[in-house]
């Protein structure tokens, strides 16, 4: 398995005012595959997500990915995670306004390190695996919201992560365009073989999954 949950408790404040927002959350996720996590806003679905990649813990129970319990680690240990095993897709995109698709999907490898030579072939790679070839040079201003997204995908992918987790990210997009890149996420999973964990309330995208989980008021309904 390449994500375990396991007996999982998320609070928030104490007392008559405490919301609940994680109750007793359990798991896994098979490796290479893509599964939807379904629910109204609010149901707890962003905080799971920030809770399995490490941006939260947990108050009671524990998170394993790719054989490493995420639970336990410290600050640096966390910031290692999400630099080589997790990636995140987001909604808003989280684009840098001042630099071009290109040098956006780059980010992850220079981070890393990672020789000019091989950067440089890796982003031609994505930019071609998210068909956005011919707009390498262009800053995310110049492009539409369906192709912000799809230079997001692609920067997820740079550095070859494990897990793939992506929070309602056709949250902003029309329904066409939605599909569209969820379909994109669809192919994504096949061509690299990462595992995606993918967050939504659109019906629609559940089709497109290997497997769907329902979450309402913390808890999970199926």
């Amino acid at each position: 398995m390449i994500l375990t949950v396991q007996g999982v408790h998320r609070t928030f404040g104490s007392g008559a005012t405490a919301v609940h927002a994680l109750r007793d959350i359990s798991f896994e996720v098979e490796a290479g595959t893509m599964v939807a996590l379904v629910g109204r806003s609010g149901s707890g679905k962003t905080t799971l997500l920030n809770v399995i990649g490490g941006l939260d813990r947990p108050d009671q129970g524990s998170v394993t990915v790719d054989g490493v319990e995420v639970t336990g680690m410290d600050e640096s240990q966390l910031s290692d995670l999400r630099r080589d095993k997790v990636s995140y897709i987001f909604q808003t995109f989280g684009l840098i306004p001042v630099l071009s698709a290109a040098e956006n999907v780059g980010v992850p490898l220079r981070l890393a390190r990672t020789a000019r030579a091989e950067r440089e072939r890796r982003v031609d790679l994505l930019l071609q695996l998210v068909g956005l070839a011919e707009h390498a040079r262009q800053r995310p201003g110049e492009l539409s919201g369906g192709q912000q997204q799809r230079v997001a995908i692609a920067r997820a992918l740079a550095a070859s992560p494990r897990l793939l987790i992506a929070d309602e990210p056709t949250g902003q997009l029309d329904a066409e365009t939605g599909l569209s890149v969820m379909a994109l996420l669809r192919g994504v999973v096949e061509s690299e073989g990462v595992t995606a964990l993918v967050s939504t309330h659109d019906p629609v995208m559940m089709a497109l999954a290997d497997r769907v989980i329902h979450i309402a008021d913390g808890q999970l309904t199926t």
